[in-house]
């Protein structure tokens, strides 16, 4: 079983990220996943303060810390269990505290055990709802109340909630959900002008392959074989997908709302 995250990357655990922001005039307060982290820290305000928080499981402690590192001093780690309510609970409790609020909010949450449906068990079933679509609602709700007026949520999702893929049925539709609570939330939340928009990614070029049982000996073939899926005729960078949900939390993307963000490179048309 692996995880899915902005770059497709990480435990079994589904990654969260938030952001703090203090007096920017512009630039995003918040990103997810190294390569978006990286840029997200390029792109802030000198007076800006980016705090990232990353969920993961306790056998990731290592690499929220190499993250935190890599941001700098303006960045705290947060370690949990994306499923877990009493954790969101309990982040929420650490940003009021210390920070008052935040602005962005990226909900990232996401495992993929692939099989066909006459072999999903109901733990099997039961776990991917609870981290892709429980732990995305109640993270939402849990730290609303927080987001200032004006501020944003990316919900991702994934090319399987509308793509239909081999023996993605439970995994496509525990994101699917993710996708019917982004579009509900933008209007529920417009009397405080949230914006909330879905990212959804396709094929990149991660470490999740070998997750997946892909090893490298067999990468290349596999990455042939996808590439020729995609018309863009590659996988994906994870400086693309970066790249997308810096659009969507910053002033470039100040008048959208509600939409569904493909990174796919066409994959869901073909």
């Amino acid at each position: 079983m692996a995880s899915e995250g902005f770059c497709l990357a990480g435990d079994e655990i589904a990654d969260q990220f938030y952001a703090q922001r203090h007096g920017a005039t512009k630039g995003v307060q918040c990103i997810k996943g190294s390569a978006r982290e990286r840029k997200l820290r390029r792109k802030c305000d000198k007076r800006a303060v980016c705090q990232v928080f990353r969920d993961q499981t306790s056998r990731r402690q290592d690499a929220v810390d190499r993250a935190v590192q890599e941001i700098g001093p303006s960045a705290i780690g947060f370690v949990g269990d994306a499923a877990d309510l009493e954790d969101h609970r309990r982040l929420a409790d650490t940003v009021k505290s210390r920070f008052g609020g935040l602005d962005i909010y990226v909900a990232n949450a996401g495992i993929i055990n692939l099989t066909t449906s006459a072999e999903v068990t109901p733990a099997e079933y039961d776990r991917h709802f609870a981290i892709n679509t429980r732990g995305v609602f109640f993270g939402v709700q849990t730290i609303a109340p927080l987001i200032r007026d004006g501020g944003n949520i990316i919900v991702t999702s994934s090319l399987a909630a509308t793509k239909v893929l081999p023996d993605h049925t439970v995994y496509a539709g525990s994101k699917a959900a993710t996708a019917a609570f982004a579009k509900n939330w933008a209007i529920e939340f417009k009397s405080r002008r949230i914006r909330v928009n879905i990212l959804s990614p396709g094929p990149v070029e991660t470490e999740i392959l070998a997750k997946l049982g892909v090893s490298e000996a067999e990468r290349p073939a596999f990455e042939d074989y996808m590439a020729s899926l995609i018309p863009a005729g590659r996988l994906g960078r994870p400086e693309e997908l970066a790249r997308a949900a810096l659009f969507l939390a910053s002033d470039a993307g100040s008048f959208v709302n509600g939409i569904e963000l493909h990174v796919d490179g066409g994959m869901t048309l073909a």
